[in-house]
């Protein structure tokens, strides 16, 4: 029998289920402060993560400048005697980032390591007799114009300077070349036809 101001719980024949009453205080409608505080913990940490990783995406697919222009200081290197370099002959300075072409009419050219397409370093591959970006696979004679693209433009150069036939190069003055001209080859005075 129900009494009066009794409710649906204890009725065993109206099927509804009776859910347990929560403990006062418990304060189950609000999470406490110390799971809001890690929620936003992670929250904060996953918004770093993301942040982290758009920035390296954004650095990985951004083509490489080249390096510092140099075009200020002056830095010159001595890379030895006209007689040490022979005609045909290409000669790699690391550590004034260039390669020293001496032609077969005996002039001289000084190309810069950097491919002119994204900046890798080109290497001279000597069975082959050129230079060959592993890159993007452009490819440059031995005057520095190109053979293959994408490379837009010849390898740029620096000045050399020949005296007393000792061969200086002017590593602090990089020369943009769009092609290869007569005008660009140094000779030594002995050698000049």
């Amino acid at each position: 029998m129900k009494k009066a101001g009794q409710d649906h719980r204890g009725d065993k024949r109206s099927g509804a289920k009776t859910l347990p009453e929560a403990p006062p205080g418990s304060g189950s409608a609000t999470p406490s402060p110390r799971r809001r505080f890690l929620n936003r913990l992670w929250l904060l940490l996953a918004a770093l993560g993301v942040v982290e990783f758009a920035v390296m995406l954004t650095y990985y697919f951004r083509p490489r400048k080249p390096q510092a222009d140099l075009s200020n200081t002056v830095a010159l290197l001595t890379a030895g005697k006209v007689v040490d370099f022979m005609p045909g002959s290409v000669t790699a300075f690391p550590q004034g980032r260039f390669y020293l072409v001496r032609l077969e009419d005996g002039g001289f050219l000084a190309l810069s390591r950097q491919c002119t397409h994204l900046g890798c370093t080109v290497p001279w591959d000597e069975k082959a007799g050129h230079f060959a970006c592993p890159c993007h696979a452009s490819v440059f004679d031995m005057t520095g114009s190109v053979l293959k693209s994408p490379a837009p433009r010849a390898l740029d150069s620096f000045p050399v300077i020949i005296e007393n036939n000792v061969i200086r190069v002017d590593t602090g003055r990089r020369i943009r070349r769009n092609q290869f001209r007569d005008d660009q080859v140094i000779y030594a005075k002995a050698d000049r036809n």
